[in-house]
């Protein structure tokens, strides 16, 4: 009977993932895995480990985040068995109506696999933290502005829809439109990992709702990503390094406007760079944000050269050069939004500028793990 193929078609296509199952068990290095447990778990039940918050805080932390790591291997692996037993059993039972829920159990299971491979690509040594996102409008003026604000509203969507907390820290308005620049912090595990492949320059390509004759407008803007350096990773700064500036901060859209000098600007005076900060209410915790930018943009810096230390960074750091277009999203006269680094390409152009970017992001994160020539280009 041709649902008794449909069966052998579906337990074909769960086994053909069973090797898959196995490299990820490899990846996840298991045994090692329960070891580090035990040993973590091990010293928090020393009589002086809360003698040290910071330390014990940190030890927590870690065992947390491998026992979320085992808990999902496990689950994802009894999802394989059950779905398995359930295929054989009504394909020996001739059950055609548990067709439609095996379908749907495997391709559920084939993305938690896919989601739980792709988590063990982020290894760098900052992967794991908070991102701050910094947008930056190219020329053009408001339709540059505009599309910063596109841009602004999508990686918000995105955070939202993966569970991140999200937070405007700074933002700059442009006249008739859009913003000039702001910031956000994406606050969650790996963050930074999956965001860092978003750092680039964005093209747009539309019909302008600005120009009253109709004509075809090309924008660009730029997106900065960076780690949210936290106090446990020590970066050295001088303080005659800094230069500070105190202003009114400007409330979103015309809302009331702060009446006291409370917004922080800080200028890094050995490479020129600016971060601000206007979202909290005192100007000491602003400037204890806008500190926290600072680090972690050198920090970013740093890392990116391969340099020793921060005084190693030489020269007035450019913004993104705006020839290293990453992606260009275009809505006149077709929808394509395409990476040109992978290849990856989606036509549905709503959905991406509404947060759907893991496609885009999960092709980067294989593609930093394959032979430059081997990239497969995918379709939508």
């Amino acid at each position: 009977m041709d649902f008794m193929l449909q069966y052998e078609e579906l337990k074909q296509s769960l086994e053909g993932m069973k090797p898959e199952l196995d490299d990820l068990a490899d990846a996840l290095n298991l045994s090692a895995m329960r070891k580090e447990i035990q040993e973590l778990d091990q010293k928090a039940t020393a009589p002086d480990f809360w003698d040290n918050m910071e330390k014990s805080q940190k030890i927590l932390q870690r065992s947390s985040s491998l026992k979320d790591k085992m808990e999902k291997y496990e689950k994802l692996k009894s999802n394989y068995e059950d779905l398995m037993a359930l295929i054989e059993l009504a394909d020996e039972e001739d059950d055609v109506s548990l067709l439609p829920q095996a379908r749907q159990e495997l391709d559920v299971f084939r993305k938690g696999l896919e989601d739980q491979r792709l988590m063990t690509l982020l290894t760098g040594e900052y992967d794991a933290k908070n991102a701050i996102l910094t947008f930056h409008a190219g020329a053009g003026g408001t339709e540059a502005q505009d599309w910063t604000m596109m841009l602004y509203r999508m990686y918000c969507r995105w955070g939202e829809r993966h569970g991140f907390k999200v937070k405007t820290l700074d933002s700059l308005e442009g006249e008739e439109a859009g913003l000039k620049s702001a910031s956000i912090l994406l606050e969650g595990e790996n963050a930074y990992g999956f965001m860092k492949s978003e750092a680039g320059v964005h093209r747009l390509v539309r019909i302008s709702p600005f120009d009253a004759s109709g004509r075809r407008h090309t924008s660009f803007a730029s997106l900065e990503v960076m780690p949210e350096i936290d106090d446990t990773i020590k970066v050295d700064i001088r303080p005659e390094d800094i230069k500070m500036d105190v202003f009114r901060s400007s409330g979103a859209g015309g809302q009331k406007v702060n009446k006291t000098s409370s917004a922080v600007r800080l200028t890094h005076i050995p490479t020129g760079i600016v971060v601000s900060c206007q979202v909290e209410r005192s100007q000491y915790q602003n400037r204890d944000v806008a500190m926290k930018m600072l680090k972690s943009k050198l920090m970013e810096i740093k890392e990116r050269e391969h340099l020793e230390k921060i005084e190693d960074i030489k020269g007035v750091q450019k913004e993104i050069a705006w020839g290293s277009q990453i992606r260009s999203y275009v809505f006149m006269p077709y929808t394509l939004v395409k990476d040109h680094r992978t290849g990856y390409e989606d036509t549905n152009i709503e959905s991406v500028m509404d947060g759907n970017l893991d496609g885009f992001i999960n092709a980067y994160l294989k593609f930093q793990t394959q032979p430059k020539d081997a990239v497969k280009k995918s379709g939508e």
